[in-house]
């Protein structure tokens, strides 16, 4: 959305097209400093002839590869570090831009999908103050970071982007003097000179530690005010047209990051504790830095206010349990009750973490104390300090508590199958031997009796495997008794595919003393559904776990509510982009359908990654697709990789997604009330279906074609990705060599590298022209297109992924490849990629790919740069043998091309 050149000018200084120039020269002036002028030249003519040739000023690329052939190892090294530096810069000039948009629109009052939005919505709805209070009691959302590897850049690296993102910030929006100017503008100088002498490759693989916390980087620098800004400006709205109503917890943060044990060994027990521990000292030390902030604004006399019998009550038990300090409070500040009341708080902050008594014992606590002084505030006419000052707090310490962000455990259910076994063995039962039947009734009786069954301290001679995950359960009683039970209260399993492997977390749990039924069971059970076997078993699988004995009173002490996690990578991976998201789709209605039958509440965990092929795409339109009878107000979603970054990076871009998911949700729920089964005709079912069955029948086929996995390996640079020091975790499940194997994260990624994304669109035509070939119309699917959200959502996130793809730059990859392979594979792939790209026109009506015009001028700024960096990649792929050098320069481009496509994995 672009406004008059006057109203920009009112609220900012500059534009892209400004920042992108003067980034772009200022990095030219390091470069020729820093190297030499015959590297800057280097890197001009690059840049210059790439952009010729996609203005269509040059018939050829004859020169990039002429002067990519000629290149030295030194000199490619100043190239690839040249253009992934270029793309840094303007990552951050085109952030700039969205939130000049977003500010742009505010002031307009145009904001799109935003809460003024919401309230039209609810407006053109006719909703009343009591529906609308029963949706915002239903709404949760809850964002959970994940530590899977696709965010390619350095911790380092970030650090100094943010630091030139806040100085362009200050360029932007404040009226400066032309020193104050040259001031901030040394100042970016100075960063993008010590960027460019900067390391962009890790000479580390990064550990647990390090993820969790780039993960609290953004709870503790960005989401920890916004969330307050959200919430005051929904008040704020809503107070005009629903005076009475009271605006409850609305979001949740959870992460992934040290805690998360599947696949990855380096996630020990002393790694989730050390997590557990620093979120809790960073809570604490933000709610501290507040109080001390307060009472710098609560300086009322007690002479010429009355705070309130409440407040004073409060003051006198707080003076019993800290009389010294109490006592050094009446001293400073006589007569100003507040201030004496802020300063016990900040005391019993203090003491949480202390040996000495009398510090709060959780969260709860803090939150009456600030609901006393808030209640005073009103009652002396101060009702607006209180709504600036106290609420948001208020808003803080409801949202992260003493957490900052809950942590969620997950492991593959084999595991907790050995361990199980293992366990049992010592005590003379035949695990392994037992039908799933025996199992679940040998796991469901030794839930039930009182006296645990194995000795969690003590199990006896077990495996490696069965020590670390008895281990683990030992320690998550602990964790929930020194951190609180809602620090640490999810288990996920991988690879759910039997009631028995939810029941043997449950078991666990029980004998760890986290269960304790009926009255108490202190963990949410997660079964994550995420192969084709498992998702069309699932009224087996939860039907049978309903119906228990020990899992329905387990349940019944989490109020009935059942999380699900549905798997949408390795879904993507083993069915295709069609076929995964329809049957993602219809097991998410068939789940609802299972829960309501057994008058179980249904809370969807949708793992989705940063990329289209694995969930990826805009979320408050992904929201708004969900089938009516699965929104039942919660849902939980995977946040992954460099979308983190670029969702949760910039406090105003983070409050806008925070908005959006707000917005989408709450209309969602709205029209799940209103419309409890979703009304999709037959005729689109079946068309569904047929397409779906056609698309993963040609999806399997090539995956299981002789040669393919080969070719695979060939033209992409799977192989640099995997010794990549991406993350902690390793790329591959085992040492085999197969697409099944391998983790959907470097499957994506090496794609999307190759400027080939077939995860994102491979077999759409095949199915579509299925369906058509099978007596269907293009009238029909334009109809669902334009009626049906799922159909829509589906299309239009392949039409990026179709998009993104550049079928030139492909041919240098498939290039790579044995002749014989190219010319089965890449001759399929390019075939099946024109053919949807046509289909995706003529199915939208659009006379381009991208409905977003944003995102379109986006992918030509970017495209002649990155093109350098994919033909240097195919030269160093091309070599048979490699410097260390080169290793290095080819390392880079992986990174840069990252940085170039965003949405890498």
């Amino acid at each position: 959305m672009w406004y008059s050149y006057s109203s920009r000018m009112r609220l900012h200084t500059r534009d892209v097209r400004q920042d992108v120039r003067e980034l772009g020269a200022l990095l030219g002036d390091v470069l020729e400093a820093q190297t030499s002028t015959a590297s800057f030249e280097t890197v001009e003519e690059l840049r210059q002839a790439a952009i010729a040739y996609r203005k269509g000023e040059s018939g050829s690329r004859e020169r990039l590869y002429d002067v990519v052939g000629d290149l030295e190892p030194e000199r490619e090294s100043v190239v690839a570090r040249a253009f992934t530096t270029y793309f840094e810069l303007i990552n951050l000039a085109e952030e700039r831009e969205r939130v000049r948009v977003i500010r742009e629109a505010s002031q307009e009052g145009t904001l799109e999908d935003g809460i003024l939005d919401t309230l039209d919505a609810l407006d053109d709805e006719e909703v009343d103050e009591e529906l609308l209070g029963r949706v915002l009691e239903d709404v949760l959302i809850e964002p959970t970071f994940t530590a899977h590897p696709t965010e390619a850049r350095r911790k380092t690296v970030k650090s100094k982007l943010r630091s030139i993102a806040n100085r362009l910030e200050t360029l932007d929006e404040r009226r400066l003097t032309d020193l104050e100017h040259d001031q901030e503008w040394r100042h970016v100088v100075a960063e993008v000179t010590s960027l460019w002498q900067t390391s962009q490759v890790r000479d580390r693989r990064p550990e647990p530690t390090d993820e969790a916390r780039n993960v609290q980087w953004y709870l503790e620098n960005t989401l920890f005010d916004v969330v307050g800004e959200v919430y005051e400006e929904l008040e704020e709205e809503l107070r005009a047209e629903y005076p009475g109503l009271d605006v409850p917890k609305l979001f949740e943060f959870r992460s992934w990051a040290g805690s998360d044990r599947d696949g990855n060994p380096f996630v020990t027990p002393e790694v989730t504790e050390d997590t557990l521990e620093r979120q809790r000292s960073v809570a604490l030390e933000k709610y501290s830095d507040s109080l001390k902030r307060l009472s710098g604004v609560l300086s009322q006399d007690a002479t010429r206010i009355d705070p309130g019998h409440e407040l004073e009550r409060s003051l006198k038990a707080d003076r019993e349990l800290l009389p010294v300090v109490a006592e050094e409070a009446d001293e400073r500040y006589p007569n100003e009750p507040y201030r004496q009341k802020l300063k016990l708080m900040r005391e019993r902050l203090r003491r949480v973490e202390d040996v000495r008594p009398n510090g709060y014992a959780d969260a709860s606590e803090l939150m009456a104390d600030l609901e006393v002084i808030d209640t005073s505030l009103r009652r002396t006419g101060a009702a607006q300090v209180a709504d600036v000052y106290v609420e948001p707090l208020m808003r803080q310490v409801d949202t992260f508590g003493f957490t900052l962000a809950s942590l969620d455990l997950r492991d593959h259910q084999e595991n907790h199958t050995e361990a199980v076994h293992e366990a049992l063995a010592h005590e003379g039962l035949d695990y392994y031997g037992s039908s799933e039947e025996e199992r679940v009734e040998l796991l469901t009786d030794a839930i039930l009796q009182e006296e645990p069954v194995v000795d969690l301290e003590e199990p006896g001679d077990v495996s490696e495997t069965a020590q670390r995950v008895l281990r683990r359960f030992r320690r998550l009683g602990e964790w929930q008794r020194e951190y609180g039970v809602g620090a640490i209260d999810t288990y996920c399993i991988s690879m759910t595919e039997e009631p028995s492997h939810v029941l043997e977390v449950l078991f666990l749990a029980d004998q760890a003393g986290v269960v304790s039924l009926p009255d108490h069971c202190g963990i949410d059970v997660v079964p994550l559904l995420e192969t084709e076997s498992a998702l069309n078993g699932a009224r087996r699988i939860m039907g049978t776990l309903f119906e228990n004995e020990a899992y329905g009173t387990a349940l019944a002490a989490r109020n009935d509510v059942q999380e699900i996690m549905l798997g949408y990578s390795d879904s993507n991976k083993e069915n295709g982009f069609l076929a995964a998201n329809w049957d993602l789709y219809k097991n998410q209605r068939r789940l609802a359908d299972i829960c309501d039958d057994f008058d179980v509440t249904m809370r969807l965990f949708h793992g989705r990654g940063g990329s289209i092929s694995r969930g990826g795409g805009p979320m408050n339109e992904a929201m708004l697709a969900l089938p009516n009878e699965t929104v039942t107000g919660q849902i939980k979603f995977t946040e992954q990789g460099e979308a983190i970054a670029e969702k949760y990076a910039n406090p105003r871009i983070a409050e806008r997604n925070l908005e959006q998911m707000l917005n989408a949700q709450i209309r969602a729920r709205l029209q799940a009330i209103r419309t409890p089964e979703e009304e999709v005709p037959d005729r689109w079912v079946d068309a569904m279906d047929t397409m779906a069955a056609a698309a993963r029948e040609e999806y399997r086929n090539l995956l299981e074609s002789d040669g393919f996995v080969s070719y695979f390996e060939q033209a992409t640079p799977i192989t640099v990705i995997e010794e990549l020091n991406l993350g902690s975790r390793p790329a591959s499940r085992s040492d085999e060599r197969s697409v099944e194997d391998l983790r959907a994260i470097p499957w994506v990624f090496s794609w999307t590298q190759s400027r080939c994304i077939l995860p994102g669109w491979y077999s759409l035509a095949a199915g579509v022209n299925a369906f058509l070939e099978d007596g269907g119309d293009m009238d029909d699917l334009r109809e669902m297109y334009d009626e049906w959200a799922f159909f829509r959502s589906t299309f239009d996130n392949a039409a990026m992924a179709l998009a993104r793809t550049d079928l030139e730059i492909a041919t240098e990859y498939a290039n790579l490849a044995d002749e014989e392979l190219r010319e089965e594979f890449f001759t399929r792939l390019t075939d099946e990629y024109e053919d949807a790209a046509d289909l995706m026109l003529d199915i939208s009506e659009r006379s381009s790919l991208l409905k977003r015009e944003w995102l379109e001028e986006s992918l030509r700024r970017r495209n002649p740069y990155v093109d350098p960096l994919n033909l240097l990649q195919t030269h160093l792929l091309s070599q048979t043998h490699r410097t260390d050098e080169e290793e290095q320069t080819l390392r880079l481009t992986v990174k840069g091309i990252a940085a170039g496509m965003k949405n890498t994995g």
